[in-house]
């Protein structure tokens, strides 16, 4: 059987050599075009990724820093506490005119650190996808679980100060260890703080850009008091008209 191919029009001489590097230019073209799209939309969401990663990071990093703040605080207390304590030991007849500065130094003792950070963090593996670096995540668990050893220290100090009621007589003062409390506390403070800064040379966060996200958290939460304001001056002028309408009824009442 004799088969016959035949060459296209379009493949022939002349205008066929024309069509074909239309073709191949179309081709190429549309080649681009897709490695554009692609290629863009590949750079947008590592971008987006990047900036979710920078967002946590900073997130926790400041997380970080406001531990250190109250635990520093703790520390300023104690070691207050412990002079006095020194004075009234050497001169036990100051205990009456001293005893009752140690409440003033006391102000702490309420105080409480957040934990929305460190459970977002701990409790959420798009957190870790995230981030994505090992070494980051084992430092800001370093972090925390010291964080949780000064919790615990400052229960057990908490315990013994309502206990003993510490303030009422000198032999129960002298029984609280201030000068322990005060070391251990300063051996925590030394530990949060090499890991917050081993934290912010992984994740390559420079003093600069943290302080620009603090102060970007804190134009937002004036922003958002700003709108609690309006919200609330905004019920108060409901409330006024409302009680102008009923008084206004009433006078009508009157009048018939």
């Amino acid at each position: 059987m004799n088969v016959k191919l035949h060459t296209p029009k379009t493949l022939k001489t002349g205008s066929g050599l024309t069509s074909v590097k239309q073709f191949l230019l179309s081709i190429v073209a549309t080649s681009i075009s897709i490695a554009l799209t692609f290629g863009t939309a590949a750079v947008v969401d590592y971008n987006k990724k990047q900036a979710a990663k920078k967002e946590m990071v900073m997130m926790v990093i400041s997380d970080f820093d406001k531990t250190i703040e109250l635990v520093e605080k703790v520390d300023s207390g104690l070691l207050e506490c412990r002079r006095l304590q020194h004075e009234i030991a050497k001169q036990p007849e100051l205990f009456d005119s001293l005893r009752y500065q140690f409440a003033s130094e006391m102000s702490w003792i309420d105080d409480e650190y957040s934990e929305t950070v460190e459970n977002i963090f701990s409790t959420s593996i798009e957190t870790f996808r995230t981030i994505g670096d090992v070494n980051f995540v084992n430092e800001v668990s370093e972090f925390y679980l010291v964080r949780h050893k000064f919790k615990q220290l400052i229960d057990e100090f908490k315990q013994q100060w309502m206990e003993k009621d510490v303030m009422q007589s000198f032999e129960t003062l002298l029984s609280i260890d201030f000068p322990e409390y005060c070391l251990m506390n300063q051996a925590l403070i030394e530990s949060l703080k090499s890991d917050r800064d081993k934290c912010m040379q992984t994740a390559n966060v420079t003093d600069k850009d943290l302080a620009d996200f603090k102060k970007k958290q804190s134009s937002k939460k004036v922003n958002q008091k700003e709108i609690g304001k309006t919200s609330e001056t905004e019920k108060m002028a409901e409330e006024y008209f409302e009680y102008e309408a009923t008084l206004q009824r009433a006078k009508e009442k009157l009048k018939k």
